[in-house]
């Protein structure tokens, strides 16, 4: 049996190992290269493309279709491979009717490529390629970004080419020819000219989410196959020290870049924590630009200087999470007004306190919510009834729970025949669809509590999933479950005697709000880590479930099953022998 019960400390991330980095006046690195140290694989991919003696000269990058990406990358690879001064392409001359080109000799002529990297999110056919134009009987060459580009790199998010096939034949054409032809985009409307074509060399860098790489694959197997892969990670792996001090320069870098403030020393742990409770885990720290950009943008409306501290920091989350809280704010109202029933003391056989995330479409932020999950039993057939799944509610993975919590409840009871009592599970109040295992361990105490006739406490909330053999396995919002029944708690007064139990897990996704852990600190509120299903039983019945020398939930649930099973002593005889002893007994 493992029952930890978790201190505070435990509740949040480690950063008092990192205070001497936090202390550092300045995170500039040593290496200058953008991406050092926290995107090594994509750094490498980058080379391999870059070598004058590439593999392929395309390469596939899983990244979210951004701009800030394309231009990360654009500026990577511009000082991974900085234009060398060595002109390429054309200077075109129009002369009427006739046109012609001669090798670029300057900078500035019009089709002269210097190898520099250029990027787009969104093209259109001119923009990718250029155009001829007539206007008064004179005539223009426009270049495109594949003419700027000529001699260097070409980044493009994918689905803009995906949404224009034809855009994609074409710039595959030229790249493989390593010329541009001109031609008319419209064939009922031919060139006014006759263009030369042009010689051209480019790499390129195809940007997309894993949907539009798995289409691209489909549409273009052998070159997907053949081009080079990698992938921006979105999460830094931390395991020490020098780990920690590269996140806080690539953190102060995306400052610097977008001339925003960064964190000062005492700032770091607040940011940790939240940066935490984005990736979900301890040990990974977002990498996404996006969001870094978004946290240093909202403080720096609370400070005037090129760094923020720890109190412009919380002020910053405590509105931010006020601004977002309208529909958390709601639900709170609705159980502490009793409009729906959430019980937070006292006891109840067959009812437990789950908890869940609700995610609203349109809502920015997931926040939890404690629900009540009721079971009742009656002499039956052995059916386990799921309420939702009935009533069309209920999901596939929750389904799963549902069956995985049955098998092992039959293994452990061991029994040669069904079980002679049914069952019937429930979310309360409950009017939308339901899907999900996180409930599965609550479901299944509540089970074993109305089975065994044994009260479970209220003033416990449970999260988890369970397998066949009642090992506790890890679920999601960890965090806002916690949150969210700690609220209702708070709110109708803190009895030391409330808390949660989490599997064990979940402990390392832990990084909650200061009230909690001011809560837990003073032993007001407690978050108990277990290992099975049979660690929660005695916190949640105060009985055991197995064991010698004592009242256990399963020799109970055993003694009921055995006394359903025996006949009745008035029932031991044929049915008209039955009715002749009804005479002999007037």
């Amino acid at each position: 049996m493992t029952i930890n019960k978790l201190a505070w400390r435990d509740l949040t991330p480690d950063t008092e190992s990192y205070q001497d980095v936090f202390a550092q006046p300045d995170f500039a690195s040593e290496d200058d290269a953008l991406l050092n140290g926290t995107q090594d694989r994509l750094l490498y991919a980058l080379e391999q493309l870059l070598r004058p003696q590439s593999v392929s000269p395309f390469m596939l990058v899983k990244a979210p279709e951004e701009i800030e990406y394309l231009h990360l990358l654009a500026a990577t690879a511009t000082q991974l491979y900085p234009p060398q001064g060595k002109l390429t392409g054309v200077q075109y001359q129009v002369n009427g009717s006739h046109v012609t080109f001669q090798p670029a000799r300057s900078p500035d002529d019009n089709f002269a490529g210097t190898g520099k990297t250029v990027c787009a999110e969104w093209i259109e056919a001119e923009q990718l390629f250029g155009c001829v134009r007539q206007f008064n009987g004179e005539i223009s060459l426009h270049p495109g970004l594949v003419h700027q580009a000529n001699g260097g790199v070409l980044i493009v998010s994918l689905r803009t080419l995906l949404a224009q096939p034809l855009l994609w034949m074409r710039l595959k054409m030229i790249v493989a020819l390593q010329r541009f032809d001109w031609v008319a985009f419209d064939e009922s409307r031919p060139l006014p000219v006759s263009v030369p074509s042009m010689p051209l060399s480019l790499k390129v860098i195809l940007v997309g989410e894993r949907d539009s790489l798995a289409d691209f694959q489909e549409m273009e197997p052998e070159l997907a196959e053949n081009a080079i892969y990698s992938e921006f990670e979105d999460n830094f792996q931390v395991v020490d020290a020098e780990d920690m001090q590269q996140w806080c320069q690539w953190i102060c870098q995306v400052a610097a870049d977008r001339q925003l403030p960064a964190p000062a020393a005492d700032a770091w742990p607040i940011f940790i924590r939240e940066a935490v409770r984005y990736t979900g885990d301890r040990d990974t720290l977002p990498l996404c630009p996006l969001w870094i950009t978004r946290q240093l943008r909202e403080v720096s409306a609370f400070t005037d200087g090129n760094v923020f501290n720890a109190e412009q920091l919380q002020t910053m989350l405590v509105q931010r999470e006020w601004r977002e809280g309208f529909l958390a704010e709601r639900i709170q109202d609705e159980i502490l007004l009793e409009q729906i029933l959430i019980e937070t003391d006292g006891e109840q056989v067959g009812q437990i306190n789950a908890l869940s995330v609700v995610e609203f479409p349109g809502h920015p932020r997931a926040f939890g919510e404690p629900s009540r999950i009721s079971c009742v039993v009656h002499v039956g057939d052995g059916e386990f009834t799921d309420v939702e799944r009935k009533a069309e509610l209920g999901g596939n993975i929750h389904a799963k729970g549902m069956m995985i919590m049955q098998a092992f409840l039959m293994t452990e009871l061991e029994l040669d025949q069904q079980i002679p009592f049914s069952a019937s599970l429930t979310f309360e109040q409950s009017y939308s669809e339901v899907d999900g295992d996180s409930a599965s361990m609550a479901e299944l105490c509540a089970l074993i509590s109305a089975l065994a006739n044994a009260p479970i406490g209220q003033n416990l909330a449970i999260t988890g999933s369970v397998d066949q053999f009642g090992r506790a396995q890890p679920v999601g919002g960890l965090n806002e479950k916690i949150e969210g029944f700690f609220a209702i708690c708070q709110q109708r007064g803190l009895t030391g005697q409330q808390g949660i139990i989490i599997p064990a897990a979940n402990v390392r996704h832990l990084s909650l709000a200061q009230p909690v852990l001011d809560a837990v600190a003073t032993e007001q509120f407690f978050i108990w880590a277990i290992d099975d299903v049979t660690d929660a039983l005695p916190l949640l019945t105060r009985l055991p479930w197995d064991g010698e020398g004592q009242t256990t939930l399963l020799q109970t649930i055993q003694e009921r099953i055995a006394q359903a099973l025996q006949p009745d002593a008035r029932h031991r005889y044929p049915w008209p022998l039955r009715w002749l002893g009804g005479f002999g007994s007037n």
